[in-house]
C-alpha cells in the first residue's frame, strides 16, 4: 500500500528546494552547494530613519518589512533573476537532486528573510516543493 500512495503523489509535492536565509555578520554561513543570493545591496529597514522604529523589532516575515524590501531599488530584478536561475536548475534536476538557495544579508533578519520568502513563493507557484529556513531571524540586530 505504501508504494501505491507514493506512486500517486505528484513529484512536485516533495521538497525539491531548501531556501536558507542568514546573516553574514554571524560568521556561521550554511554549508553545501547552493545558488547564493546576495541581498546586501538592497535597502535595510533598520538603517532607514523613516521606518527604523517600526521595523527594528520586526523581521522579513512581517508583510510591511517584505513590502519595504521588495520595493527597494533592484529588488525585483534580483528576485526575478534568482528565481529564473533556480527554476532552470530545478528543470535540469530530474534525478531527484535538490536545488538549494542561500540568501544572505548583513544580520539575517530583514532583507534575506523577505527575499527568501518571495523566492519560495515563486518556486511554489511554479509547482515545486520548497522549504524555507531562517538561521538568524531571532538573533539581535547587529551594530
Amino acid at each position: 500500500m505504501t508504494s501505491d500512495l507514493k506512486g500517486s503523489q505528484s513529484p512536485h509535492a516533495l521538497i525539491q528546494s531548501v531556501i536558507i536565509s542568514y546573516g553574514d555578520g554571524h560568521c556561521d554561513a550554511p554549508r553545501g552547494d547552493a545558488l547564493r543570493v546576495d541581498t546586501r545591496p538592497l535597502r535595510n529597514p533598520p538603517e532607514d530613519p523613516a521606518v527604523r522604529a517600526r521595523m527594528l523589532h520586526a523581521n522579513g516575515l512581517d508583510p510591511e518589512v517584505r513590502a519595504y524590501v521588495r520595493n527597494s531599488p533592484g529588488a525585483e530584478r534580483l528576485i526575478e533573476r534568482s528565481a529564473r536561475r533556480a527554476l532552470a536548475l530545478l528543470a535540469q534536476a530530474s534525478d531527484g537532486r535538490r536545488v538549494d538557495l542561500h540568501v544572505v544579508c548583513g544580520g539575517g533578519r530583514h532583507r534575506s528573510v523577505a527575499v527568501a520568502e518571495d523566492l519560495a513563493d515563486l518556486l511554489r507557484a511554479a509547482g515545486y516543493g520548497v522549504e524555507t529556513e531562517h538561521l538568524h531571524i531571532d538573533r539581535p540586530i547587529l551594530p
